[in-house]
């Protein structure tokens, strides 16, 4: 335990009656802010569940709440992903699950002992927001406020990465999200030039079989470590990580807009997009998996937006049109099925590629978010 100027005391979490603390503080934080999304207990509970979770398989964690005269004003994550630091070659850890009031005494305490834990660790810098790793939310939100967050965004108040660059931390890379809606997609020629495209190119685009559901995943593996190798930030995911993502989404999956992309035969592109489920769950007040998950079923008919979460080509055809062509099917097909309108990201502000493609298909960059580092 640490005992800051300001009455500031950051505490570790060791316990489980702490790790509910840690997760249930942001309902009071968030109270006012109408446009932010509950996260399911069931959900947060399993993310930092290191028994449960393999993505603690190879890597660490320690979780620590800040409080002011008894009540919790802030907490943060410090982990350590060796897999990264492996793929990599780098040396450093990561900050994640950042939240606090807005005060840069609370933010710089916690960001400090975050430093604090990883420097004993032997890392060489502290990154992120990640939580608790790029293949989950990542990153501040800095514009585009005004709307609620997609599936597996994150949301925050304005004033985050003012107490992060405030806690010494420097902005490294921008992440941009895109809108999309059925008039942007069907305006002008586009309609026409993506029809052309299709008839050029030797692709085939193809919907996910569900009833081949083991043998569609082991493809989608070898598409997405193919594709994303070269990504910066990217880290393969193993077999048990993948697994575990599958059977969490197999529930919200819609396969109507989970696409492939072939040549002769072999995949060599695809895209996972999924029902924005958060336009249920931002009603769901308490988080609780009932009445939420009732709700959602209920209601899942009346989702009309999607996020397009991964879109990649394998290296081999990423000069192609592959990609674009993924992700005007999406839009195509999500707008047949009732998705008038949806969001692509997030993309990195230097993947020169799929900000052109997505500019090229008339959509709208309309979130940013931020990620930030600094040398330990």
């Amino acid at each position: 335990m640490v005992t800051t100027p300001g009455s500031i005391t950051i505490v570790p979490v060791q316990s489980k009656r702490e790790r509910e603390l840690f997760i249930k503080m942001v309902w009071p934080l968030y109270r006012n802010y109408p446009n932010w999304v509950p996260p399911l207990l069931i959900d947060r509970r399993m993310i930092l569940d290191t028994k449960k979770n393999p993505f603690y398989r190879h890597a660490e964690i320690q979780l620590y709440l800040a409080y002011r005269n008894k009540e919790i004003v802030g907490r943060i994550a410090a982990i350590i992903n060796h897999n990264h630091n492996a793929f990599h070659e780098e040396n450093i850890g990561f900050f994640g699950f950042f939240e606090s009031i807005n005060d840069q005494n609370v933010a710089t305490a916690l960001m400090e002992k975050a430093k604090e834990w990883l420097t004993e660790k032997g890392v060489d810098a502290i990154r992120g927001p990640v939580n608790p790793s790029t293949n989950d939310d990542v990153g501040i939100l800095i514009d585009g406020f005004d709307k609620p967050p997609a599936i597996m965004m994150p949301y925050n108040p304005e004033y985050y990465d003012a107490l992060v660059t405030g806690a010494g931390l420097q902005k490294i890379k921008n992440l941009y999200s895109y809108y999309v809606e059925e008039n942007q997609v069907m305006s002008g020629k586009l309609p026409r030039v993506m029809e052309k495209l299709k008839e050029r190119e030797s692709f085939t685009l193809r919907q996910l079989n569900m009833k081949d559901f083991k043998a569609e995943l082991q493809r989608v593996k070898t598409v997405y470590n193919n594709a994303w190798s070269k990504n910066w930030g990217f880290v393969p995911m193993t077999d048990e990580e993948f697994d575990h993502l599958a059977d969490s989404l197999k529930q919200v999956v819609d396969p109507r807009i989970v696409l492939f992309a072939e040549k002769e035969g072999e995949p060599i592109g695809f895209t996972l997009s999924l029902p924005d489920i958060n336009q249920i769950l931002i009603h769901n007040k308490k988080g609780r998996l009932l009445p939420g998950a009732i709700r959602l079923l209920w209601n899942k008919k009346k989702i009309n937006f999607i996020r397009i979460i991964v879109l990649g080509v394998v290296l081999k055809y990423q000069r192609s049109s592959a990609g674009a062509l993924l992700f005007y099917e999406t839009a195509i097909r999500g707008i047949k099925n009732g998705y008038y309108h949806g969001e692509a990201g997030w993309v990195l502000d230097n993947n020169v590629m799929m900000n052109r493609a997505a500019e090229f298909l008339n959509a709208e960059r309309y979130k940013t978010y931020g990620l930030y580092e600094s040398p330990l």
